[in-house]
């Protein structure tokens, strides 16, 4: 994916000013340490330290630790959200490319390692901290994989009831592949996070969503 590209085809714009590349940085850096101690965790002389700036010099851009928070959120989770609904809201009706959305989202994350971490600290914490933009796009998300799911006649054999489970289950397999990578490398001497563990993971991922989910006729499976 070349610089200020989206997988949408939507153009992001490069940071110009002194600025916006320290803005970036203070965002980099409050990225990865959100989601390596969650929100309670982390504070802002350990952003600023890791950024190389002082306490007032961090003010400057952002005007408190949730305003950082909430930057972070909206950075990282919002490309999700914008990919989604470009695949299901351009999917002729009734049909959806499943395998080949579901590749995007993995390479996506692979760029975002720290979002599935933020997830799930967001999960344990009930979305208490999810600014009112994120909150109002995560319901239509779920709500759009739910009618993507009851479409297929794949998965005609489940209880309607528990379709959003079933949306909940593939969730799971996408985010906690990278949540659990640090815990299992450390249990079993595996490391998940290599290039060779992502593809692997890439495959399963679009195999299931060949199976589950409705996809464009035709499409060959990942092998």
């Amino acid at each position: 994916m070349t610089a200020g590209a989206h997988p949408s085809g939507l153009k992001i714009d490069e940071p110009q000013t002194k600025g916006e590349r320290t803005a970036e940085r203070i965002l980099d850096a409050a990225e990865r340490l959100f989601g390596e101690r969650g929100y309670e965790g982390t504070s802002l002389r350990d952003v600023a330290d890791a950024v190389g700036l002082r306490i007032p010099s961090l003010y400057n851009h952002f005007a408190s630790k949730d305003d950082l928070y909430a930057a972070v959120l909206d950075r990282t989770i919002v490309p999700v959200f914008e990919l989604l609904d470009y695949a299901v809201d351009t999917a002729p009706t009734g049909l959806l490319d499943a395998p080949g959305l579901a590749e995007q989202i993995m390479d996506l994350l692979a760029d975002r390692p720290h979002l599935p971490p933020l997830l799930l600290h967001e999960s344990l914490s009930g979305g208490k901290r999810l600014t009112p933009l994120l909150r109002e796009r995560i319901a239509p998300i779920f709500e759009k994989a739910h009618t993507a799911a009851r479409a297929s006649k794949d998965v005609s054999h489940w209880p309607d009831d528990q379709i959003p489970n079933l949306v909940l289950a593939f969730y799971h397999v996408i985010v906690g592949f990278e949540t659990i990578a640090p815990l299992y490398k450390a249990t079993v001497g595996v490391d998940l996070t290599t290039p060779e563990a992502r593809a692997r993971q890439t495959r399963f991922v679009m195999n299931l969503a060949d199976s589950l989910f409705p996809h464009t006729t035709g499409m060959p499976k990942a092998r």
